[in-house]
This record gives structure tokens, C-alpha cells and sequence, in this order.
């Protein structure tokens, strides 16, 4: 019982660290490679967990040679010069990412999304919480019975280790306790678009990917399903998997209705918008081919995507190459639309910034 309130204790320590530099965590990179099935290594510095250290009793002096009572420890005398820097204690800990997800949306005060579409049921599910002391025989907890029949056998004198036989009595019977929990069961999709244009380059593409992976966790967490689709587009568009997403660089021009296209064949063909909570996220350096073309984006958003997608996310990361004027063109074009949010990203210290500004609205 001790062990598990300073557990807890200690995970409330870890999650203090990662508030206060949550501006700090969004932007690294190395966490992207930490992530597992449902938790990332975070490393945090300024706190360790206490450990036994054991020696091999070979030094002489106080406890394991002649030693008196009063004497010092050591002479005083250390090997080469101190140092006057304070040491740095770094400990990886191990967060799940909805637990990373509560973290972020607290601290930038998101408000929990409300899903739209006839999906929206919620499931009751018994989920197991404790021990107790009784209940049906189908729940009883055997290890635990075990140990406690064991611990008491051992104690009283009659635990013979020739003929190791266990004799369960009632009181080590021990069972687990549940309660029901009710669950969404929203479905919801995330489509993703990039420009992958020559003036994306490498520095352009890890911003989306640290930005991507922050919107991931957050939609995770307000929902109980969620699809992933990933499209890239110069002139063409054409759908990819994860990988080639963050890697992929052609050295052509943008048409950026192209990915629009795409986006509603796939909204068209394969989610139903009275079914689904879709999602619809654009990178782009805000550089396009032509003002026609913006033009056509622009009527392919009101005519056939905003009024079927939860929201629809315009994110411009800056580039030296890019005009950056796309922006400016939905916001000229599309002023005052609830569901569709853009933000800027020149350097990765405005992600936290974007990622407020796209989930605020609770959408």
C-alpha cells in the first residue's frame, strides 16, 4: 500500500516536470523516436527515483574493518580536482500517451471534442479496478490467493518444502472488484495533406511531423477509433503511407487542389460524413501555382468539404522559397467559418500556439 501511494506520488512529480516545460517537450523531435504502442519515453530532468546501492565490502574502514566508534569516514581527501558545476540527474520515464494527451489539453485548456455523425454511441464495459474480499469464484485472484495461503502456511509452521501442498482456507481467498465504465464509440478519420513541393525541404517537414504527432494524440483521446489517411501533392496528388509522408520530396510545382480532390474522393467513397468525424489537415508553405487555382480550392471547400468535416485545419510552415500568400487567400475567401482554422508555424516554439488554436473551439 506504502509502495503504491509513493508510486503515485511520483508519477504526480513527473507530471508536474512535464507541465512546466510542455512548451519545451512539444518540440522535440528525439520523442518521436521513443514512441511505442500506447506510451513515449520522456526524459526528465531534475528528479530520480531512490534505489538500494549495494558494494562489495572489500573497502576497509567503518562497517567492514577496524573502525571505532567516532572515527571519520574517509580522510578527506578526494581523487583530482571538484568539479563547481551541479550535476544533472536525467530519468526516462515511461507516460502513456492518453495520459500525455490529458496533460496537453489541460494545459492549454482545450475543451473535450464533441462528435457529430449517428456513431456517436456509447458502449457500457465492466473494467477491473481492485481486490476485495469476496465474490464469485470465476473472479478470484488466484497469484494473490496463492501468496496469501503460502505467507500463512509458511508463518504458522506447517509449510513442509518436501511436499510443497498449498491448502486454500477462506480467508486467503482474495477476488477482483470491477465497476462499469461507459465508453464512446465514435469513429472518426484523420486526413492528412502535404505539399511535397521543392520548397518543402527537411526543416519544413519536421515541423508537420511534430505538429501531426501532437494532433494525433489529441483526436486519440477524444475518441475511441480513429483512421489515419495520408496524401502528398505536388501538381499531382496521391495517397502514401506514414513513412513515405515524412519523407517524401519532389522538386515540382504545387497545385493544391489537387490534394482537395483527393481528399473529397476519399470523404466521398469511404466516409460517410453521417457515420464519421472527419478531420482534414493541410501543410503547406503557402505557396501555390496559380490564383485560379486558389480560387478552385476555395469553392472546393465551401461547396464540398467544410459542410462534411468536423474541421478542416489549414497549418503554413515557413519556407524561404514559399510566397506564403495561401493563407491569406482563405482568410480574404472564407472569413468567419467556424470549422475551418488556420495558424502559422515558422520555427517549432509556435507549435504549442497552433496546436491551442486548431482544438480550442472544441470541434
Amino acid at each position: 500500500m506504502r509502495i503504491g501511494k509513493d508510486h503515485q506520488r511520483f508519477r504526480q512529480i513527473v507530471k508536474g516536470k512535464i507541465r512546466k516545460d510542455l512548451r519545451k517537450f512539444l518540440t522535440q523531435s528525439e520523442l518521436l523516436g521513443r514512441e511505442g504502442k500506447r506510451t513515449i519515453s520522456i526524459p526528465v530532468s531534475g528528479i530520480d527515483t531512490p534505489r538500494f546501492r549495494y558494494g562489495d565490502n572489500s573497502d576497509g574502514g567503518v562497517g567492514s574493518g577496524d573502525g571505532k566508534p567516532g572515527d571519520t569516514v574517509g580522510d578527506g581527501e578526494g581523487i583530482g580536482a571538484g568539479g563547481t558545476q551541479e550535476g544533472r540527474h536525467i530519468l526516462e520515464v515511461e507516460v502513456g500517451l492518453d495520459e500525455l494527451a490529458d496533460i496537453l489539453g489541460e494545459e492549454l485548456q482545450l475543451p473535450r471534442i464533441k462528435p457529430r455523425g449517428r456513431k456517436n454511441i456509447t458502449s457500457e464495459r465492466d473494467r477491473y479496478t481492485g481486490i476485495r474480499q469476496t465474490g464469485p469464484e470465476s473472479l478470484r485472484h488466484f497469484k494473490r490467493t496463492f501468496r496469501k495461503a503460502l505467507r500463512r502456511q509458511i508463518m504458522s509452521g506447517v509449510y513442509d518444502p518436501t511436499n510443497p501442498r498449498i491448502i486454500f482456507e477462506r480467508a486467503d481467498k482474495v477476488y477482483r472488484s470491477w465497476k462499469t465504465v461507459r465508453s464512446p464509440q465514435s469513429n472518426a478519420v484523420i486526413i492528412y495533406m502535404m505539399d511535397v513541393s521543392g520548397s518543402m525541404g527537411s526543416e519544413q517537414k519536421e515541423l508537420v511531423r511534430l505538429e501531426a504527432f501532437w494532433i494525433d494524440a489529441w483526436l486519440r483521446r477524444n475518441y475511441q477509433g480513429i483512421e489515419s489517411r495520408y496524401i502528398v501533392h505536388d501538381v499531382r496528388a496521391g495517397e502514401v503511407d506514414r513513412e513515405t509522408f515524412f519523407r517524401l520530396r519532389e522538386d515540382g510545382g504545387t497545385r493544391i487542389s489537387s490534394a482537395f480532390r483527393m481528399a473529397r474522393e476519399l470523404i466521398d467513397n469511404t466516409y460517410d460524413a453521417n457515420e464519421w468525424n472527419i478531420y482534414l489537415f493541410h501543410f503547406s508553405d503557402g505557396d501555390n501555382s496559380s490564383e485560379s487555382d486558389s480560387r478552385e480550392c476555395c469553392n472546393m471547400l465551401t461547396e464540398n468539404l467544410l459542410p462534411n468535416v468536423n474541421l478542416f485545419g489549414y497549418c503554413q510552415v515557413a519556407s524561404a522559397y514559399g510566397s506564403g500568400n495561401f493563407i491569406n487567400v482563405l482568410h480574404e475567401n472564407l472569413p468567419d467559418v467556424e470549422n475551418l482554422i488556420t495558424s502559422r508555424v515558422n520555427t517549432k516554439d509556435d507549435i504549442y500556439d497552433s496546436i491551442k488554436t486548431f482544438f480550442s473551439s472544441g470541434q
